[in-house]
């Protein structure tokens, strides 16, 4: 868990409040290619000597990163820091090789200018992230006679948006916006600053007490990561809820009961506003993705549509049914932008598991991809189902389909889905090569081989890494590229180099 603070800078235009978001650079790790707050995470700088707790330090952040990224100064700090100085001070903070000792000068001014925040609320990151932030949102004026400079960088651009313009060009697709900035910008809409303050305050309560996050990467689509018992690095599998008049819920993951009452609420919620529950989808029958689909099934009335195959392995008996095989849709009425004819497609992708599904739909092309990837490790392949060869081609065929956002089984989604895609088919590539490399040497058994090729991976995946190096051999040999003698493999004379 990272400590962050993050600046909700606004300005009133007659009755009218609007917001200052900064457009991200895309290969930022962190929410790279979107639009958030100014903000960051807390440096040494902001901490003074034997300081008890977080709170001060988060503030000292907030203002010395509104300056880095926007080079406001909000209070005290404007009479404090000299005009000729601002530049280089500026540029001393966003150089990564500089240290920052010349902001430390104005400390006390920093401490003085703390009075013009407003705290809103504070966001944890859901538990699909590797590295969670929890941050504390921060509100500040625009200060009078000063204007945002967003420096090309880490940022592309800044500028003031009007909440309900941007969330309507949002449900357009026009833009990426972060979703703790989204969660804030709904509670923005058509209220004042204490209006604001009102619903956000409420909105940390329920979060507290355990409201399901609203992470919405794509218009129309949430995710929520539930524990289940899956592979290690992963601690949660997505469930996620596609549709605004009608819901489809994927992979109700959970066998905790307390985590299933977690995403009831959320579904009693939307039911009792008049959206339609419609069923559940499936995208492949690994425990970890199931456990909540008869509760959610039974609670809700609710039909199960899964391939075939899953439902040779999932206990489903008494519970309503439907076949869905590759190419066939499912109805969700009315996009958020107000378009008809709304409908996500299923696309059988096995090589994971028989049976699996990738669905897609079709304004946002957003892909929930279930465990065609993973965006916190490589996914397993576990044969006799496990098939690597196959495997491979269903990740190119979802990459040859126009997707946008990516949202996987496990880890967070991803803004360019095709990136995603290309990097695991680069990773299997270069593991193939690794494992050629490492057999032009003799043949090996296999636990030889999984010392040399899989010698990066951390100790807890390798009785995972070991399945997916067989499935990898398996490939090898039925392209007659190598062949088994007894327990030791070997590459044929007619292997490439």
């Amino acid at each position: 868990m990272r400590r962050s603070a993050a600046l909700v800078l606004t300005r009133r235009r007659g009755e009218r409040l609007e917001v200052f978001l900064v457009e991200r650079a895309p290969e930022l790790r962190f929410f790279g290619g979107y639009w958030a707050f100014p903000g960051g995470v807390v440096d040494e700088v902001d901490r003074l000597p034997g300081e008890e707790g977080d709170g001060a330090a988060l503030e000292r952040c907030a203002l010395r990163e509104l300056f880095e990224e926007t080079g406001l100064l909000p209070g005290a700090l404007e009479a404090a820091i000299p005009t000729a100085r601002r530049e280089a001070l500026r540029n001393s903070l966003l150089d990564l090789e500089t240290d920052a000792s010349d902001w430390a000068e104005f400390v006390p001014a920093v401490d003085a200018a703390r009075s013009e925040l407003q705290h809103v609320t504070t966001i944890t990151t859901p538990p699909f992230a590797p590295v969670r932030h929890e941050t504390p949102f921060l509100q500040v004026e625009l200060p009078e006679e000063q204007e945002p400079d967003v420096w090309l960088g880490e940022l592309v651009q800044g500028r003031f948006f009007d909440p309900a313009a941007l969330l309507a060009a949002w449900n357009a697709g026009e833009y990426a916006v972060a979703p703790p900035v989204l969660y804030l910008l709904g509670l923005m809409e058509g209220v004042d600053l204490a209006g604001f303050f009102e619903n956000a305050r409420a909105m940390g309560e329920r979060l507290a007490n355990g409201e399901l996050h609203r992470a919405c990467f794509a218009p129309g689509t949430m995710i929520a990561p539930l524990r289940t018992p899956t592979l290690p690095p992963a601690t949660t599998t997505n469930c996620v809820m596609v549709g605004e008049e009608r819901v489809w819920i994927v992979d109700p993951a959970t066998y905790e009961r307390s985590e299933q009452e977690r995403l009831f609420e959320t579904l009693d919620r939307w039911r009792d506003a008049g959206r339609e529950l419609c069923g559940v989808l499936l995208t492949h029958h690994h425990h970890d993705h199931v456990g909540a689909t008869r509760a959610v099934a039974e609670r809700y009335d609710l039909e199960v549509h899964a391939h075939p195959e899953t439902f040779e392995r999932v206990d489903l008996a008494g519970l309503r049914t439907v076949s869905l095989r590759d190419g066939e849709t499912r109805d969700l009425g009315t996009a958020p932008d107000g378009t008809t004819g709304w409908t996500l497609t299923a696309y059988e992708t096995p090589g994971h598991a028989d049976g699996h599904l990738v669905f897609i739909d079709s304004r946002y092309r957003t892909a929930i991809v279930g465990d065609l990837v993973s965006t916190l490790s490589t996914i397993v392949i576990d044969p006799p189902e496990g098939h690597m060869a196959t495997y491979i081609a269903s990740l190119q065929r979802i990459l040859d389909l126009d997707i946008r956002v990516l949202i996987p089984a496990h880890g967070v989604a991803q803004r360019v889905g095709s990136d995603v895609l290309r990097y695991h088919l680069r990773r299997r590539a270069e593991r193939e090569a690794k494992l050629v490399g490492v057999l032009e040497r003799g043949p090996a058994e296999l636990d030889e081989l999984l010392a040399l090729v899989y010698d990066d991976a951390p100790e807890i995946v390798q009785p995972y890494a070991r399945r997916s190096l067989l499935a990898g051999l398996q490939k090898l040999e039925e392209e007659s590229r190598v062949l088994r003698d007894s327990e030791r493999w070997a590459l044929t004379d007619g292997a490439p180099a």
